[in-house]
This record gives C-alpha cells, structure tokens and sequence, in this order.
C-alpha cells in the first residue's frame, strides 16, 4: 500500500507543477521555482521568531508570503530597473537567500533550523505522515493536501483560461481589450508560489523543481497545441513519477533523485524522437529540404 501512496502523492504534484509549467515555460521564466526554493528562507526564520517554533504549517506559511515576495521583486527588477529575467531572478533569490543565512546566524545560530529541517520533505516518508482525526487514521496527509492543491489549480486554470492564453502569447494585444497583464501574472506567480512550498514540505525541493520543468518541456517539444500540452505534460509527469518509482525500488536509490532522473530520461528521448521538434526529425527535413 505505501508504494500506492508514494506514487499517487508525486503523481498529483507532477500534475500541479505540470500545469504551472507550461506557463512558465512559454513566458520563459521556467527557473523561477528553483529561484523560490532558496528565496524562502527568511521566511522560514522569521516565521520562527515569531512562533518560536518550528511547526510545519507556521513555516509554510512564512515560506508561502515570501515566495510571493519573491515573485513580486522579480517582476519589480524586470519592470522597473530593467534587468533581463534572468538576472531578475538570479538578484531575487540570491539575495533573500543570503538575507535568511543573515538572520539564522543573529537570532538562530544554536538553533537546528533550515530549510532541510523544517520545509523539504522526502516522499519516502509520505506513508508515515498521517491525517489523525478524533483517533481516526485518514491515510496520508500529502494526499489530502496536493489534492487540494491540484484541485484549485485546475480551477483557477479553467476560470482564468482565456486571460492566461492571452497575456502568455500576445500581451499586447491582452492589454490592447483591456486585460491586466500585471494583475494575472502575479496571480500566476502567487500560484506558483504557493503550489512550490506546499509541494516542498511532502516530496522535497528537487523533486518539485525537476517537475516543474522537465515535463512542461517535454510536452512543449510535442505539441503547438495549448490545452494539449497542459494534457501532455500532465501525462509526462505521471509517467516520470510511476517509473521513477520503480527505478528507485529497483536500484535501492533515493525515490525522489530516481523520479527526477526519469523526467530528465522522458525529455531526452522526446527531445532526440519527437516528431515535430525532434533532432532526427529536424535532421530528416534538413537532408529532404
């Protein structure tokens, strides 16, 4: 049963950080997760000093507000000051990351705190955390919580498809009929936010950010088709998080470092086999051509 458990809680976080994906990708912002999970830290730490404890929920929420700080300096250093980016992004996370190191050697020196101890998760563990209710086992937490989050993905997804398609593919135009493209890229990012600090605490931040890219990419190098490559990179997911699984089992490893390897594995081989984008198939219209 703990097997079920494992692949259905990356299976669902695959699929969340899919669906985000593929926005990021197209609006070439694809490292902002990985520039998340280092910006988080103060929050972690100030959420401490403030609580003065190191419960998982008041530090997502620390991790959670700062992540969608994060998301606005980026946008604020690309807008306002003109930076590229990908330099907005590599100034942001830098520079909050060394603001939580800061903080943890003032106020936390002798205190076990980071974000290994407190936020990243390992999805092995995923059977052992469970929903107790009045002494009554429920089944994994994660479960109930990426659930919950894939469930409000898909909705914001499909309320605000229309306002996304456009101000991803032709912003000018999305501000041309009166759609505010700040407004619904920072609705974006908060979402992104959110979904990578959620996800961070049950499968960990290398899994998270392995599949928040590698299967959006992989759909992208398949398809010109929107809403099929929100399907496709869905299914990527899915399928990196099953044979990852098997891999891990099968070679004793880590089940989040195997997942990840299996994500890298699915867009090698669309990237070299894909029938549209793919090296042979270029390679065959370049000899014909």
């Amino acid at each position: 049963m703990n097997d079920i458990y494992i692949i259905t809680t990356a299976s669902l976080v695959a699929s969340s950080c899919a669906l985000l994906g593929c926005f990021l990708i197209l609006r070439k912002m694809a490292m902002v997760g990985d520039a998340i999970s280092h910006a988080v830290l103060p929050g972690i730490v100030i959420a401490f000093l403030i609580s003065g404890s190191r419960d998982s929920i008041t530090m997502l929420i620390g991790a959670g507000l700062i992540g969608i700080l994060t998301t606005f300096l980026i946008e604020f250093f690309h807008k306002k000051a003109k930076l590229q980016t990908d330099a907005s992004i590599g100034v942001t996370f830098t520079w909050l990351f060394a603001v939580g190191v800061v903080l943890i050697s003032l106020f936390a020196g002798k205190v076990d705190l980071d974000q290994d101890c407190v936020l990243y998760g390992e999805i092995a563990y995923v059977p052992i955390d469970i929903l107790i209710i009045n002494n009554e086992s429920f089944g994994p937490r994660a479960l109930y919580i990426m659930s919950a989050i894939l469930f409000a993905i898909i909705l914001f997804i499909y309320i605000g498809y229309k306002e996304l398609f456009l101000t991803t593919f032709d912003p000018a135009y999305a501000s041309a009929i009166g759609i505010s493209t700040s407004l619904w890229h920072y609705l974006l990012m908060s979402a992104v936010s959110l979904t990578t600090v959620a996800s961070f605490e049950s499968v960990g931040a290398i899994l998270v950010v392995a599949l928040l890219i590698a299967p959006a990419a992989t759909a992208y190098l398949l398809t010109d088709n929107f809403k099929l490559m929100l399907v496709i990179a869905c299914l990527a997911g899915i399928a990196a998080s099953v044979t990852g699984y098997y891999v891990a089992v099968w070679l004793d490893s880590s089940i989040a470092g195997s997942i990840a390897m299996m994500a890298g594995v699915i867009f090698t081989f669309t990237l070299i086999f894909s029938p549209s984008h793919g090296l042979i198939s270029k390679r065959l219209k370049a000899t014909i051509g």
